[in-house]
């Protein structure tokens, strides 16, 4: 069974101004803004890519009021950069919203579904207390209900959610939302600056690590 999650409303969408381009000469501190990650461990790489990797929960709130502006900010990002969502699979409701957010993935109805999925669960108030439930939601749009729970155990999901358990800990993620850059940077919410200060951040850092590439291909 899966335990129910404390449902709270959406907050108001916080001003978009907060998405504009990062000023790469802002100083950021180690240990406040972010966390270095040593080694550097990153979860796809891609020659000429930038990996910016977002750890969530469907039941977490501070990952629902975040995903507004994580939409809008995905269509500021360059070419250069591969975003990545990787849900937190530490057992539990975790772990079934996660093997339930692959398995969206690989029958195509994650554009249709991962923001429905927040609200039905803070907005909707929806209860999810076992798969069936999750599946009964992806029926809704279009997915058999009985492939969508078999595939969620399937080889390929079974893959995806080993390979998030072991980049968790290895980036030590304690909460969510996380942004993770390049396998270099962990980042969390400021108090001072909340949500938007976390695109802010990543911004500064995805244009330090957009420079030192170009460096290292002028050699």
């Amino acid at each position: 069974m899966i335990r129910q999650f404390a449902l709270i409303a959406l907050a108001a969408l916080l001003p978009t101004t907060v998405l504009a381009q990062a000023d790469a000469t802002t100083e950021l501190r180690d240990g406040h803004h972010y966390t270095s990650i040593a080694p550097p461990d990153r979860m796809a790489p891609m020659p000429g890519k930038i990996e910016v990797v977002e750890v969530f929960g469907y039941g977490c709130i501070h990952c629902a009021n975040f995903q507004p502006l994580v939409n809008e900010w995905k269509t500021s990002l360059g070419g250069d950069v591969n975003f990545i969502y990787m849900p937190m699979a530490n057992g539990g409701a975790w772990e079934a919203f996660g093997r339930a957010y692959y398995t969206a993935e690989a029958m195509g109805l994650l554009e249709k579904t991962h923001d429905a999925m927040f609200k039905a669960i803070h907005i909707d108030k929806r209860q999810f207390k076992s798969v069936a439930d999750i599946a009964a939601f992806y029926a809704d749009f279009g997915a058999d209900a009985k492939t969508f729970e078999s595939t969620m155990n399937s080889f390929a999901v079974n893959a995806k959610i080993t390979r998030a358990k072991q980049f968790a800990p290895r980036w030590q993620v304690q909460a969510t939302p996380t942004l993770v850059i390049n396998g270099k940077y962990r980042l969390l919410a400021t108090p001072e600056s909340g949500l938007p200060g976390l695109i802010t951040t990543a911004n500064i850092l995805i244009e330090r690590e957009r420079q030192a590439m170009n460096a290292s291909a002028a050699k």
